[in-house]
């Protein structure tokens, strides 16, 4: 029997990725400190895996044979430098080693692309560099680290996650995608840089799913989770507003570039393609339209 423990499970990525598991034949467990969403197949469980001991207790009730690990503090603006990552990092590792010692198989993390040196502009797992300029990305790393680790040691098959810029349903609404839908389904003005920064986008569906399909996989080691395309930013506003039907409200250029964003952040997905076998189910438009209906009905 396949049982997986999905923490983080009614946040952002947690919460899109309990269906998909469910449909591969998983028992899902999902963990959270919120009340989840009703998921044919799920079983909820609350906890805090940042109070003292809960890890161990939470592993040894539900004797996961695979995790999924996406908690982590994700609050905008604040993530990249907070101590919160440090707790974090604990929590992780409290919870990875817990898992170890009572027998699990399976183990994926979700990481970040600010794990890498973003100054080449094309992120590979095999050939950029790790090195992160951020708290966040440091903290990331130090869990990923941990995991090789343990991996090492041989009873704990495990694998890396690094997402990139995804959007989608249930995105906190200050973040980009969100603030321009918002914005302009309100009639207000979408204020934005010039947006001649390039990103790569993935609807968060389609995130979660490649992480069910990861977790579900033989693959080890780091993997990128992305669409492999380069989109600007502009060009992702610009199609909001078309549809939305308010492009007269998009103003690009009423605010400046923030500092020390890199001009170019695509993922390279050799290892999600090939060896994973996932590719995208919805196309940017595809995703956007879905994205700009879910927050008319929100």
């Amino acid at each position: 029997m396949k049982r997986v423990l999905v923490t983080g499970a009614s946040g952002f990525i947690g919460r899109h990725a309990l269906a998909p598991l469910a449909a591969r034949g998983f028992e899902v467990i999902a963990l959270s400190r919120d009340a989840g969403p009703a998921v044919p197949g799920v079983t909820w469980r609350h906890g805090d895996l940042l109070a003292a001991s809960e890890a161990r207790r939470l592993i040894d009730d539900v004797r996961p044979s695979h995790l999924l690990h996406c908690a982590w503090f994700a609050e905008p603006g604040e993530f990249w430098s907070s101590p919160e990552n440090a707790r974090w990092v604990a929590a992780s590792a409290a919870l990875l080693l817990a898992f170890e010692a009572a027998g699990g198989r399976r183990f994926v993390g979700a990481g970040t692309c600010a794990e890498y040196d973003w100054s080449g502009g094309v992120c590979s797992e095999e050939a950029t560099p790790i090195r992160p300029s951020t708290l966040y990305g440091r903290a990331k790393d130090a869990v990923r680290l941990l995991l090789d680790g343990v991996t090492a040691r041989g009873q704990v098959a495990g694998a890396w996650g690094r997402m990139f810029h995804l959007y989608g349903p249930h995105e906190h609404p200050s973040r980009f995608v969100a603030s321009v839908i918002r914005s302009l389904i309100a009639g207000e003005p979408a204020r934005c840089s010039a947006g001649t920064q390039v990103r790569d986008f993935l609807h968060v569906e389609d995130v979660a799913d490649a992480f069910a399909a990861l977790l579900d996989s033989d693959v080890t080691g780091a993997v990128n989770i992305a669409s492999g395309r380069g989109e600007s930013i502009a060009s992702v506003a610009r199609l909001i507003a078309e549809l939305t039907g308010r492009p007269g409200l998009l103003q690009l250029g009423a605010l400046p570039v923030p500092a020390g964003d890199p001009d170019r952040l695509v993922a390279h997905v050799r290892r999600l393609g090939g060896e994973v076998g996932w590719r995208p189910k919805r196309t940017l438009r595809d995703g956007l339209a879905h994205t700009v209906e879910w927050w008319r009905r929100a």
